[in-house]
């Protein structure tokens, strides 16, 4: 048996040299990225994942003027698919950063698509997650982007450890895993027939240790939620559902407060917390270096239905 491990003495010691060959590798692919596409954009949602890329996109094409400022634009616009259900204090912190930094945010929103009637909803309170890609699609097909920049990392779930770093999609918006092409070391096939478009990862090969180390050196601002605070919450089926107006109590169930943080954000309908006194990134990453289950994993309903939920909705285009 391993014998405890006091993380106030391992913490100190985390060797952290990888991060500098993971920036390189992301830097690199973002550039490759923007050489190869004609209408690049970057996804944008405020979420820890995509503030990291935020960061390296900024250190790819930006001129660093002192500390953690930068000078210039990045040549791809922000884009976020609202659902209307997010939680108000990273739609919040997402326009403070677009704003912050003068770059151009394109939000496209679900309940647009509901107008529209391309996407219905079996009930009002239904999670809206799933139905993102309608919206998506639409956004990409609106602005003609040919290759979406996102945040998603192998280590997060077993069909994003599938997905190529340059993902392809056909003119349908569809994923197709036994399709992709081969990646040879740095080489990268970026070939698309009219119609069909890219999904960049520059964080694959990240961990959510990788992230929150990389979050910790460079100070990089994120939403609130991602630390220690108060909240209203439900105990179902061993998560800890948020008391919101679109999670509501059930028959049967209490309400309790508890001290949480959120390791992922999402739709509210079906994104959780959990219990955490983690007040700053640094402690965040002595308790990411004790999680054994990801943050999807302990955090995501929707990633409960079954095994295979995720590969479907990303066959069908999701992030």
């Amino acid at each position: 048996m391993n014998a405890p491990v006091n993380l106030n003495k391992l913490l100190p010691t985390v060797d952290q040299r990888h991060l500098d060959h993971l920036e390189e590798e992301a830097i690199f692919i973002l550039r490759e990225v923007a050489a190869a596409f004609e209408r690049p954009a970057l996804l944008f949602s405020g979420g820890k994942d995509s503030c990291v890329v935020l960061r390296l996109a900024e250190k790819a094409f930006k001129q660093r003027v002192a500390g953690n400022e930068f000078k210039g634009k990045l040549p791809f616009p922000l884009v976020h698919v609202d659902t209307g259900h997010n939680f108000p204090e990273v739609i919040a912190f997402r326009d403070q950063r677009a704003a912050e930094m003068g770059e151009r945010l394109i939000v496209a929103h679900m309940d647009e698509s509901i107008r529209r009637g391309t996407v219905r909803l079996a009930h009002p309170l239904e999670s809206r997650n799933g139905h993102q890609t309608v919206t998506l699609l639409e956004a990409i097909e609106e602005h003609l982007f040919d290759v979406l920049i996102g945040g998603a990392r192998r280590d997060e779930e077993k069909a994003r450890a599938k997905e190529r770093i340059f993902s392809h999609r056909d003119s349908f918006g569809q994923w197709q895993p036994k399709e992709q092409r081969p990646e040879l070391w740095n080489l990268f096939n970026t070939r698309i027939r009219p119609g069909e478009h890219f999904r960049a990862f520059p964080i694959s090969n990240w961990t959510e240790l990788d992230v929150w180390l990389y979050l910790a050196r460079e100070n990089i601002p994120l939403p609130s939620l991602y630390y220690a605070h108060e909240r209203s919450i439900i105990r179902r089926k061993g998560l800890l559902v948020p008391l919101t107006e679109v999670t509501p109590l059930e028959p049967g169930e209490q309400v309790e407060s508890a001290t949480v943080r959120f390791r992922t954000v999402g739709d509210m309908t079906c994104t959780c917390p959990v219990e955490s006194d983690a007040a700053n990134a640094s402690d965040i990453v002595a308790e990411t270096l004790t999680v054994t289950v990801s943050e999807r994993g302990a955090t995501r309903m929707d990633d409960r239905t079954s095994d295979a939920s995720m590969e479907r909705r990303k066959k069908e285009g999701y992030f």
